[in-house]
């Protein structure tokens, strides 16, 4: 088969798939950003037990293989009774997941936030929790939005391992491209261009809101 007509065949399938691929990391990242700065500002506000708990979630997220927390959720849990289809058990793996890491950054903006800023809401009368929410956390949100970015890029990349669950994202879509054509560099050549392209759109996107939400000179 020609490279024209590989391209002709592939392209509808690989589009097909970088849209489950592109659905899969928005999504995650959509659920996950509030279950990151819930567990974040538990661990800044040191709230009893919660605080202990949360720790040992992120450490639990971040010290195992994204790959073994997929087998868990659709395959280890369905035998305790609890099930979920391909796509729920995806997105629910990648929004836990990228929530624990997308938490440690937000609790690192709330600390970069110099003292003296809580200390002026403490001046102004307000609560910890007022402080919090009305000068730190803005400050803190806009310090985070470089990482926070680099967290959805990483997630795009990070779809490709929900194949194993036969979810028909872009990888898989890939693969049984490669079955039936039997031409696996240029196929992997073009799934590989199409992370590029999303990775390189959501690229732009960070440094849009970078300029938006920069201090004004």
């Amino acid at each position: 088969m020609d490279l024209a007509s590989l391209f002709a065949l592939a392209w509808p399938v690989l589009l097909k798939g970088s849209g489950y691929t592109l659905f899969f990391a928005v999504s995650a990242m959509l659920l996950g950003l509030p279950l990151a700065g819930l567990i974040a500002l538990v661990r800044v506000l040191q709230v009893p037990v919660l605080t202990q708990l949360s720790a040992v979630y992120v450490s639990a997220m971040r010290g195992t293989p994204l790959l073994v927390q997929v087998f868990i959720v659709y395959y280890g849990l369905p035998s305790i009774g609890i099930e979920f289809s391909p796509v729920s058990a995806g997105i629910l793996t990648l929004t836990l997941n990228v929530a624990a890491y997308m938490s440690e950054t937000l609790r690192g903006g709330i600390h970069a936030v110099s003292r003296d800023q809580w200390l002026a809401g403490t001046s102004l009368g307000l609560t910890r929790q007022q402080t919090l929410r009305y000068v730190v956390a803005p400050q803190a949100l806009r310090a985070s939005v470089p990482s926070l970015s680099n967290s959805l890029i990483s997630l795009i990349k990070d779809t490709s391992l929900v194949s194993v669950i036969a979810v028909t994202e872009l990888m898989l879509a890939t693969k049984e491209l490669i079955s039936t054509t039997f031409q696996p560099f240029p196929l992997y050549l073009m799934a590989a261009l199409i992370y590029w392209v999303l990775s390189f759109v959501f690229e732009q996107l960070q440094r849009w809101m970078e300029k938006r939400m920069a201090y004004p000179h």
